[in-house]
């Protein structure tokens, strides 16, 4: 794997934590460089290690995980979009409660849109090549990936906080119905393409 490679790579596998740090954004309508770090710390982390973990499991799980993978991730995405959606359509004091920096619900949306990063890490351990012949060639790619999400979630969080201030309830609607929708894309590669 060469560095350009490597960047699209990361580019393509932080666009589902990009998409989904907008609807956050949207969700905060203001947020705090505390919020927007927490954010894009938690989606970059969790890009970085899910392509080492499917390094390791490479040999021992890939069947099994590539079988429910994609079932997971939806049901993830969807029940988060889903909560945006009710809270959205069932008044203010309820949207308060919905913080989407609150660490477990930044885990299930961190953990959804990295699975994908997952198979990028059976395919390193599969193909040493480019960066990957050094023994730290993985942290490298692991790294790069990271900071590259890290980056584009920090972008996304202000922009949805932007569009969440400018439309109110229906950037928040929209925000659920992205989030449902990238679950649907998931299933939809992963059953009927076969990705």
């Amino acid at each position: 794997m060469d560095g350009l490679t490597l960047f699209l790579t990361a580019v393509g596998l932080s666009m589902d934590a990009f998409a989904v740090s907008i609807g956050n954004g949207i969700l905060l309508g203001r947020a705090t460089p505390t919020q927007t770090c927490r954010v894009a710390g938690a989606f970059g982390i969790f890009q970085g290690l899910m392509p080492m973990i499917g390094y390791w499991i490479a040999g021992l799980f890939a069947a099994e995980i590539v079988a429910i993978d994609h079932w997971v991730a939806f049901g993830l995405l969807a029940f988060i979009g889903g909560k945006m959606l009710w809270e959205a359509f069932h008044g203010e004091d309820e949207a308060a409660d919905g913080d989407p920096t609150r660490w477990g619900t930044l885990l299930m949306m961190a953990v959804a849109t990295s699975i994908d990063a997952m198979a990028v890490g059976v395919t390193m351990a599969l193909g040493r090549t480019g960066l990957l012949v050094p023994w730290y060639g993985y942290l490298v790619c692991c790294g790069v990936i990271a900071t590259v999400t890290f980056a584009f979630c920090l972008l996304g969080v202000q922009l949805g906080c932007r569009t969440g201030n400018r439309y109110g309830k229906r950037a928040e609607i929209a925000g659920g119905i992205v989030l449902i929708g990238i679950g649907l894309k998931i299933l939809y590669e992963h059953l009927l393409l076969g990705g």
